[in-house]
């Protein structure tokens, strides 16, 4: 598991582009960043949480400091590949993440409270704490397309652009694929700027050019109150299942 990264400290800001914006503003970015050897790739999540939903609540309501749990892949994984169990904490703007790797076969096994013996054992100890102290289960599956770039002269700057946003709460295992319905269905992208401290003027002058500002913008947050809290509503009027079900917006990129 060489090269791989545990943690992360660093500051996050995210912004909603259009596709115009995007397309305008990459030839300029190129001149200072370049694409990681990842290319376009699609990323998959599954997020964790209370029965109430608590932990997406909280974190809606923009509390000083707020924190999530969901298990991450890079595509839909097959049985030798990484799966990474990450808690991820937010604290006066600061950005924290702990995670560990796990193969298929190992991730019943800690899910039960066993240990898995290799490296980052207090991660796992902080993982299993979670778990006892929320009381969590898979809630949503999250996934979407993303192209990263870092910083030419500056490695631990990073912009990440997502778009094709997609969720489901029905099999929720990263093995099932990625299939999903949109989140946003206007073609926004979502970019994110990843630094460990201060942006570069140069970045803060090209953000100005192109107009585009900050958004607070949680994936799993705009997922809960666009959709599950109607799924919601409809369960406890024994509905069948909400409208937009039918809106047939159903995307799978596999």
């Amino acid at each position: 598991m060489a090269g791989i990264e545990y943690t992360f400290k660093r500051y996050e800001k995210k912004f909603l582009l259009s596709l115009g914006q995007y397309e305008e503003m990459l030839p300029r970015l190129k001149q200072q960043m370049e694409a990681d050897g990842y290319g376009l790739h699609t990323i998959c999540n599954i997020y964790f949480d209370t029965d109430n939903f608590d932990l997406i609540r909280t974190s809606i309501e923009k509390p000083p400091y707020k924190e999530k749990f969901r298990l991450r892949s890079y595509g839909t994984p097959g049985s030798n590949d990484n799966i990474f169990a990450e808690i991820k904490k937010k604290f006066n703007g600061i950005v924290y993440k702990r995670r560990i790797a796990l193969r298929q076969h190992e991730i019943n096994d800690f899910f039960n409270g066993g240990e898995i013996l290799h490296e980052n054992r207090q991660i796992q100890r902080e993982i299993h704490w979670f778990f006892r102290m929320y009381n969590i289960e898979p809630k949503v599956f999250i996934g979407y397309e993303r192209i990263a770039f870092a910083g030419r002269d500056n490695p631990g700057l990073r912009i990440t652009f997502d778009k094709n946003i997609r969720w489901r709460t029905e099999e929720l295992d990263l093995y099932a694929g990625d299939k999903g319905q949109l989140v946003m269905e206007d073609n926004k992208i979502v970019m994110e700027i990843k630094f460990p401290q201060a942006a570069p003027l140069w970045l803060a002058s090209l953000l100005s050019e192109f107009k585009v500002y900050p958004h607070s913008f949680s994936k799993y947050g705009t997922c809960y109150k666009k959709y599950i809290i109607m799924d919601i509503a409809y369960n406890q009027a024994g509905e069948k299942q909400p409208r937009w079900l039918d809106s047939g917006k159903d995307v799978n990129l596999c």
